[in-house]
């Protein structure tokens, strides 16, 4: 039986744009890249993350363009969330929720990509008291 995941796919509008973000902005290890085939993969852990490019031919494009910015439910975990926000903000990484103790014990902020995807940054099993 098949009980790992080992890839998520991340649907652009600008290969070469979003490669850029990841790489530079979020600091992701860049394992593949095709601009022909319009496809790049960033090693995130023991999971890659494939950020795929929209076709330009425009029967596929109206269709693959309600797939670009949305939440995306992919949340990249790190060990310092204060640190990690404030290094990412200085890369000009836009965020959509400043770090905030969550209910269920973690301590998580939202940024998003060019094309306005969502992401989580989680530093899970935070103790807290509460806000």
């Amino acid at each position: 039986m098949t009980t790992t995941i080992q890839y998520v796919n991340l649907y652009v509008s600008n290969l070469a744009e979003s490669v850029n973000f990841f790489k530079d902005k979020v600091g992701l290890k860049l394992e593949f890249k095709d601009e022909e085939f319009g496809y790049a993969s960033f090693a995130c852990g023991p999971i890659r993350m494939g950020v795929a490019a929209i076709p330009p031919s425009e029967q596929v494009k109206e269709e693959g363009m309600l797939m670009v910015g949305r939440q995306t439910g992919i949340g990249f975990c790190t060990d310092d969330l204060e640190i990690t926000y404030k290094e990412l903000i200085k890369n000009g990484v836009e965020f959509t929720m400043t770090p905030t103790h969550q209910p269920w014990g973690g301590f998580m902020a939202m940024f998003k990509d060019p094309d306005g995807n969502t992401f989580y940054l989680d530093q899970p099993n935070v103790v807290h008291s509460g806000d």
